[in-house]
């Protein structure tokens, strides 16, 4: 899907508003071109007042808006910034990263046997001037326009016994991921089945990436 216009991409200056070294790596196997601007934004917002879907929508478009102010400041505008907020979802309750090992092992155990939900919020932001997503919404001062689009996907879990859990935590792999695992690596062995992208649940939808910038830069 990205093929045909990959090098109308890759001939301008693309940002990642994030650090993760999943959607790096995701993005770069594509390859796309693109610089890595992690987010400062605090993700603070109270889980209660936002559905999960409009949760990582908002979260992305405001990581993404911190880095697009900054750059505004100091330069030229990129031509694209990326963003993207992933959560795990069960029993109507937005799980992130978690806190500390004690953490871990209870969303794990709440995970075990069971299936959650994930969902990745998506969000593209392009200079207002720019000939791409012109029915985006004006962001930052309107020096901006976005777009943003939310994926998801049902994750089936193994039973997980309080041992499993144990060793899994004792790699350290849990700690930096939404529902405390990377189906990416050892994590994936605690997984069942999927119902959906495979990606979305490491942290980066990219078949509807792929998707949305075709139809995005097909109208160019």
């Amino acid at each position: 899907m990205l093929q045909p216009f990959l090098y109308i991409l890759n001939a301008q200056r693309n940002i990642l508003a994030s650090g993760s070294p999943r959607r790096k790596e995701i993005l770069e196997n594509v390859g796309l071109k693109f610089e890595v601007i992690p987010s400062t934004f605090e993700e603070n917002l109270d889980k209660s007042q936002f559905t999960p879907q409009e949760y990582v929508v908002e979260t992305a478009k405001l990581k993404t808006s911190e880095v697009a102010e900054r750059l505004s400041q100091t330069g030229p505008l990129p031509d694209l910034i990326i963003g993207c907020d992933t959560v795990v979802y069960q029993n109507n309750q937005i799980i992130e990263k978690p806190r500390d090992k004690a953490d871990a092992v209870r969303i794990l155990t709440k995970l075990s046997g069971r299936s959650h939900s994930v969902f990745s919020g998506l969000t593209l932001f392009v200079p207002a001037s720019s000939d791409v997503l012109k029915d985006g919404c004006p962001v930052v001062d309107s020096k901006f326009r976005c777009a943003s689009f939310v994926e998801q996907t049902e994750v089936f879990m193994c039973e997980m016994s309080s041992e499993v859990i144990d060793a899994y935590i004792a790699t350290g792999e849990p700690m930096d991921k939404a529902g405390g695992y990377g189906i990416q690596a050892l994590g994936g062995t605690l997984v069942n089945k999927i119902h959906g992208d495979n990606f979305n649940v490491m942290g980066f939808p990219l078949p509807r990436f792929a998707r949305e910038m075709s139809r995005i830069y097909s109208k160019k």
